[in-house]
């Protein structure tokens, strides 16, 4: 067979020594259609040939784990026969290409893998990061991925009930969206992707094949260059009434006993589901493209096996059982068809549509002994200089009142509601806590379970250390879910980073899965799922390392929820942990300087678990009003934020310097800092519980009806209209985004 030229192996983004090793496996060279099929197995999205060395170290397992990481997505049980089934997703490069469809998608692909599982989607949340808003190109993406996220999630009838959105100058040119889903399962009930029993029917179920996201997943496994724009052909093309069709019909199928094995068509198409079932189960396949159905004239089998198309599922049933498979998918209007069996030995063979051999290959050697990378890794050459920032040279500010409207104006701390509006977040009637609180809260029906949810990540931590900001990531979700008295039961991740091939980037990443798992051992969260996300990159720069964690916490009876506003005058307010003063790396630090520098605030991973048995202990005695963590902005704008009910609250709080400057205090963003509200009879019961799980408690004001005031050490320092505040903060996004 001809050798494929030096210039094609490169466009498929093969290196000259992959391409020896696939020649070492195969015996001889590849055609075009087995390169194109090594071409996305052997991507760094399908792959994770730079990551896979590090990602070991997570710890996956635990008596409330069912399934870990290596299936569709993680499963965990939450007890009487349930099981929660999540995971999140990046669909980073087709939405900075096209937004709309590119955040679509990728809601569409999470949902999938999802459902695959057996369960019922139930939730949708989401971490987005963008630009700064200074440029129309960046507000019409903002806008195209909300608006895509929402007409999918919308259209699908799953409610959109949580998420984070960050703003740094770093996502200009690459911006991150990571889609995540939970669903509801019996754990009796669970379902695999594996293509076992030979002579077993090989089913694909769903929508139509075309040309679109061809080569997808080499797209996700580059850098952006001047020409990426356009790249459009390979963003994929959804439609969110088809799978809910999927869905219905998938969900029906589940209620038989003549399915083996299920995979959502996502990355890679139909040659990523169909070898990875194949390689989980030992077995190969003979497929026949001339059975697949198609929506365009003249495919090729590369164009077939390479497609994206959404709203695809692969299947394998027991032999025999086809009709009934064919009789539900044609209830729900949608194709299926046997296009290939189940073999043994090993190997993959694919034939044309003329029914010619045109792929014979071992499954082996595409899945599971694709190239492993331990690629060099060195602290970037100016990191000491930007940690090395000393904030005491930046003047103390005239106004703190001005310091404070200023931070609550910052996209990344105000009011998200133009965004999170957009989604229907109360379908389906299951959401107790709707966007905007600490976490996402959500009732299982016919229990008195409720299940939290939060996506949390401050980059900017993990740009200046690594370790420590993937350690707070983990501590930040937790908090978020404990401070709605739930337990934090696991995590799924998307790991966003730069460019593996340089060794600041693979010291970013080596340090930030090195945190987070340090903090997911202390913190008896397991890791279940998730996604690495590396090449974002544009024209050589890339994104702060971004290792967003989305955690998932259970309330065993959801009458003893917290919601994170105050809720009524006369409250006393508790103070959980030490101000500390730390500013690098903080907001206000960056509305200062106009740069993210400074130390990395220090985090303790025991203070953090103790905070979480604490809140745990006072909602199921009911002692609070309100529980919210505090972050961005630090304290000042966490109070505020307690604050911003319906109605909203005032406060009068008294906060002693402890030697700090005032603005450092107030817009420090110490780590592991609560602020509870609770009423006044059972202050020194909350108190006394804090001394017991040895966290620093006092009490430190009270909530009021309509004034903003804290002092420090009995002098005024903030003092404001609440009305005034909560203008400022609920409208500045929206006016931004104009």
């Amino acid at each position: 067979m001809t050798r494929i030229p030096d210039e094609e192996i490169a466009r498929h983004g093969l290196t000259p020594d992959e391409y020896k090793q696939i020649c070492g496996f195969m015996g001889r060279d590849p055609n075009r259609v087995e390169l194109g099929i090594f071409s996305v197995m052997w991507s760094e999205h399908c792959s994770y040939k730079s990551s896979r060395a590090y990602l070991k170290e997570f710890p996956t397992t635990g008596p409330q784990v069912i399934q870990g990481p290596g299936e569709n997505a993680g499963v965990v049980d939450i007890g009487d026969g349930l099981a929660v089934v999540f995971k999140m997703e990046s669909h980073n490069h087709p939405s900075f290409i096209e937004p709309y469809q590119g955040a679509a998608t990728g809601v569409g692909g999470i949902l999938r893998d999802v459902f695959t599982m057996g369960a019922r989607p139930v939730a949708n949340l989401n971490s987005l990061r963008f630009g700064e808003l200074n440029t129309e190109k960046m507000k019409y993406l903002v806008h195209g991925v909300v608006e895509g996220i929402a007409g999918y999630g919308n259209c699908m009838g799953i409610p959109t009930v949580g998420g984070e959105i960050y703003f740094d100058q770093c996502y200009a040119g690459n911006i991150l969206v990571n889609a995540f889903t939970l669903g509801l399962a019996k754990t009796d009930r669970i379902f695999y992707g594996t293509a076992s029993g030979v002579g077993n029917p090989v089913i694909y179920v769903g929508s139509k094949t075309g040309r679109d996201g061809i080569h997808g997943a080499t797209m996700a496994s580059e850098e952006f260059d001047e020409g990426s724009e356009e790249k459009r052909p390979t963003v994929q093309v959804g439609d969110p009434f088809t799978e809910k069709l999927l869905l219905e019909a998938c969900l029906e199928l589940f209620k038989t006993d003549c399915l083996v094995g299920i995979q959502d068509m996502g990355a890679a198409g139909l040659t990523s589901s169909s070898f990875e079932m194949a390689s989980r189960a030992g077995s190969g396949i003979d497929m026949y493209l001339s059975k697949v159905p198609l929506r365009e004239e003249n495919m090729t089998p590369y164009e077939i096996l390479l497609s994206e198309s959404q709203e695809r599922m692969l299947l394998v049933a027991k032999k025999g059982r086809e009709q009934e498979v064919f009789d539900i998918f044609e209830k729900w209007g949608l194709d299926a068809a046997v296009v290939g069996q189940v073999t043994d030995g090993g190997r993959f063979r694919i034939f044309d549509l003329e029914d010619k051999l045109c792929a014979d290959m071992p499954v082996g050697a595409v899945v599971d002994n694709c190239p492993l990378y331990h690629r060099p890794a060195a602290k970037p050459a100016n990191h000491d200089e930007i940690t090395g920032f000393n904030p005491e040279t930046i003047p103390v500010p005239d106004s703190l009142n001005e310091e404070l409207a200023a931070l609550l104006t910052s996209p990344t701390i105000a009011s998200k509601r133009p965004v999170y509006t957009v989604y229907d977040h109360m379908v389906r009637n299951n959401t107790v806590f709707r966007p905007g609180s600490a976490a996402a809260l959500i009732r299982v029906k016919g229990t008195a379970k409720g299940i939290a949810m939060a996506t949390d990540c401050n980059a900017r931590y993990c740009y200046l250390d690594p370790e420590t900001g993937g350690k707070i990531a983990v501590a930040e979700a937790a908090r978020n879910i404990a401070a709605t008295g739930a337990k934090p039961l696991a995590i799924t991740d998307c790991l966003n980073f730069g460019n593996p091939e340089k060794p600041e980037i693979m010291w970013q990443f080596a340090n930030a899965v090195k945190g987070m798992s340090k903090a997911c051992e202390t913190l008896n969260t397991p890791v279940v799922s998730g996604n690495v996300s590396f090449y974002n990159e544009t024209m050589g720069e890339g994104i702060f390392p971004t290792p967003t964690i989305g955690m998932v916490g259970l309330i065993e009876n959801i009458e003893n929820r917290i919601p994170s506003r105050f809720q009524h005058p006369g409250d006393t307010i508790i103070l959980i942990g030490r101000l500390t003063g730390e500013v690098g790396g903080s907001e206000y630090l960056k509305q200062k300087t106009g740069r993210i520098q400074g130390k990395c605030p220090k985090i303790s991973l025991e203070e953090t678990s103790a905070i979480i048995r604490f809140m745990g202990e006072c909602a199921e005695k009911n002692l609070l009003a309100s529980a919210n963590d505090a972050s961005e902005g630090g304290i000042a704008a966490a109070l505020a934020e307690c604050c911003f009910g319906e109605p909203e609250k005032g406060c009068e709080v008294d906060l002693p310097s402890a030697g700090l400057r005032p603005d450092f205090l107030l817009f420090g963003e110490s780590q592991n800092i609560m602020i509870l509200s609770c009423p006044p009879e059972n202050t020194e019961t909350v108190l006394k519980s804090a001394k017991t799980h040895n966290l620093t408690a006092s009490t430190i004001g009270t909530v009021t009806p309509n004034t903003f005031e804290i002092t420090v050490d009995g002098k005024t320092a903030i003092s404001q209209p609440i009305d005034k505040l909560k203008k400022i903060w609920d409208t500045a996004l929206e006016n931004q985004l104009r």
